[in-house]
């Protein structure tokens, strides 16, 4: 299979080191916080919280208690989804206490494992005869794909194999069983991941029929006689999304994944199938395969995705719905699919080095992906509005999905622990290698004050990144040659958030070509060599296409790559009243103890005075409007809800 080779390559996590700033605060947080507190969550040890049922679970399909099972299908893959933040947690900041909590769980999860490989607790538990038999519904594959995930990243932080060992008995059973042979099933996954979990693990062990079957997992989904069709009715029982919208799109297998051209049904499973896609294609150089995602990428980007990266606007099966769709105050928003498309994003930049890409990831990350943890990484949103009423949360059966404030955990626990993965493992994501006509290239997708090593051709290169990055638009990286000097090109990203910007080799201006969101600086770099890029970072009126019915008239305000928003802590009540001037000014403000250290932002605008005449009435003849001054103060999304519950909101009307 030829590998397609023209992006970047991501870095590996153990070259990459976060050291402070805006990221490592997250990190930190991650580490010292959300770790433990899931751990305490998975065995049921948090007061008030909802029951996870996942390790006492994984007890009595090992034999050691008596029990049922507990929870939904898939609780088997929050462990898997804890043991892969763990791993990446270890990776960067070793934690022999850690490792050995670790270690423990891994023993009482393999201690599960059935002699052919079978490691599932809710078949193990109530009956194995019935395993495979309703892979629409109910998440075998899934919950491999994230134990796969969690079993590579803790094999490539610590070296031990137990766990890597038994998911690798798990899928050779899974690559026993389903095929395009006479005699297998010619199934796949309802819910995607395992796609881009076999493309990880024939990557790690260097076995080829992992991405084999990878493979035979997209090209089939879809495919008639349609699978998922044929066991529903073989069930004979009623399926949920039988008269819904979307059908066997719900899945994403309602027709193959080549014939798919909008981004349909569950917002997570649809992103984590490209994902896996993506990764396909570039791995056999499929270019059909490739040219779907790049369809499927732009129905995102460009037709349904909030201004915050998050994705999924319908409560309603958490799904998709059609172009321009975005309501703001009854959006779904996921956490888990935010992460879900960065994934995608990191994908689709692997294979074609264009700042598209690396854009989205950064705008998912500082916005929707963060908000769905508290700052004290002790309460967590599955849901990620961009308006919030709390009388309409609490009284409005259709935004009753809408909480004003963050929960301690769900029963459903899929967001908290992908979180938690995601930011601990995001030195892959900041950097990545490539080639540029012969010569090798170092890319700089995301900004952190960190530093990383490099192989580039046969010389080894250390860059340190200087930065207080989102807040402030300089980013120094000073260059670290052990050889003296290397030639190779930097390519900075210029986010297109940024109309302008200044770049500089040791105070000097440079030469350097712009190409697809990057800046490619080619030359023989000397060791201490300081590139340092400035980027414009004034605070900025977003507008969102006129075909965003939810939008029109209304501005959101963004400075760098941060969203703002009003809360009522700040500008009271009734803030669906509140207008802003087109050409307003903003008074910037660095508060280092304010939720956890951020740049506010005041304005002057306009709050709409109640006229006499509605004194008692609901409808009137119209008179002209009388709007009175009021000074607001935004604050980043992400940060939301960390105070006071109250009302929300991001975008705002303007002022002609």
């Amino acid at each position: 299979m030829k590998e397609k080779t023209s992006g970047a390559h991501p870095v590996d996590l153990d070259t990459v080191k976060i050291t402070g700033g805006f990221w490592s605060r997250f990190q930190d947080l991650v580490r010292t916080q959300v770790i433990p507190y899931q751990w305490e969550a998975l065995n049921d040890r948090i007061e008030g919280a909802a029951p996870s049922h996942c390790m006492e679970n994984f007890k009595v399909a090992s034999g050691q208690k008596e029990g049922t099972f507990g929870g939904c299908v898939f609780q088997d893959s929050d462990f898997a989804k804890w043991i892969e933040a763990v791993g990446y947690s270890l990776t960067i900041h070793p934690d022999p206490e850690l490792e050995k909590t670790a270690d423990e769980a891994i023993d009482l999860v393999c201690s599960a494992q059935q002699p052919d490989g079978y490691l599932n607790t809710y078949y193990i538990i109530n009956g194995l005869e019935d395993r495979f038999t309703n892979l629409a519904h109910n998440h075998e594959l899934y919950c491999l794909g994230h134990l796969m995930e969690g079993a590579i990243a803790y094999y490539q932080a610590t070296g031990k194999d137990k766990l890597l060992n038994a998911v690798r008995r798990y899928a050779d059973l899974v690559d026993s069983l389903f095929g395009a042979e006479e005699g297998k099933l010619q199934g796949y996954p309802g819910h995607e991941i395992i796609e881009m979990a076999l493309v990880k693990l024939a990557d790690v062990t260097g076995e080829e029929r992992y991405l084999r079957l990878a493979k035979y997992f997209i090209d089939q989904r879809g495919q008639e006689p349609n699978y998922f069709r044929e066991e529903i009715e073989k069930s004979g029982k009623p399926w949920g999304w039988a008269k819904s919208p979307f059908g066997l799109q719900y899945y994403q297998a309602g027709k193959p994944v080549r014939e798919q051209t909008a981004a349909e049904g569950h917002a997570v499973r649809a992103v984590y199938l490209y994902s896996g896609m993506a990764d396909v294609a570039r791995k056999t150089g499929d270019e059909s395969l490739w040219n779907a995602c790049r369809t499927l990428w732009d129905s995102i980007v460009r037709r349904r995705m909030y201004v915050t990266g998050s994705i999924g606007s319908a409560h309603y099966g958490e799904s998709f719905t059609f172009d321009y769709d975005l309501p703001n105050d009854s959006v779904y928003g996921e956490t888990c699919a935010a992460i879900g498309l960065v994934f995608f994003a990191r994908r689709m930049l692997e294979t074609e080095a264009k700042g598209e890409y690396a854009d989205v990831m950064e705008q998912a990350l500082y916005n929707g992906v963060i908000s769905g943890m508290s700052l004290d990484g002790r309460s967590f949103f599955y849901v990620n509005p961009l308006e919030v009423l709390p009388e309409a949360s609490e009284k409005d059966h259709d935004r009753s999905h809408v909480k004003v404030q963050r929960q301690k955990w769900f029963g459903c626990a899929c967001c908290p622990p992908n979180l938690a993965r995601l930011v601990s493992s995001l030195g892959m994501y900041m950097y990545g290698t490539g080639t540029l006509d012969g010569g090798e290239v170092l890319y700089h997708h995301l900004y952190a004050d960190g530093r990383a090593s490099f192989t580039l051709g046969s010389k080894r290169a250390e860059i340190r990144t200087e930065t207080r990055y989102p807040w402030d638009g300089t980013i120094k990286t000073l260059f670290s040659l052990p050889e003296g000097s290397a030639s190779f090109t930097y390519a900075l990203r210029i986010p297109g958030w940024c109309d302008r910007y200044t770049l500089t080799v040791n105070g000097q201006p440079l030469e350097y070509r712009f190409s697809d969101g990057y800046a490619y600086i080619s030359r023989t770099f000397q060791d201490g060599d300081a590139v340092t890029l400035e980027l414009e970072m004034s605070p900025r009126l977003i507008s969102a296409s006129p075909e965003v019915r939810d939008d029109i008239g209304k501005v959101c305000v963004c400075r760098g790559p941060v969203v703002y928003c009003l809360e009522q802590e700040d500008n009271g009540a009734k803030l669906h009243k509140v207008r802003i001037s087109g050409n307003t000014s903003f008074r910037e403000a660095w508060e280092p103890e304010t939720l956890g250290g951020i740049v506010s932002l005041e304005c002057t605008g306009t709050s709409l005075d109640k006229p006499s005449q509605f004194a008692g009435a609901l409808y009137q003849r119209y008179t002209p409007p009388v709007y009175k001054p009021q000074v607001l103060r935004w604050i980043p999304y992400y940060a939301w809800a960390n105070r006071s519950a109250g009302e929300m909101t991001v975008w705002v009307r303007v002022q002609d």
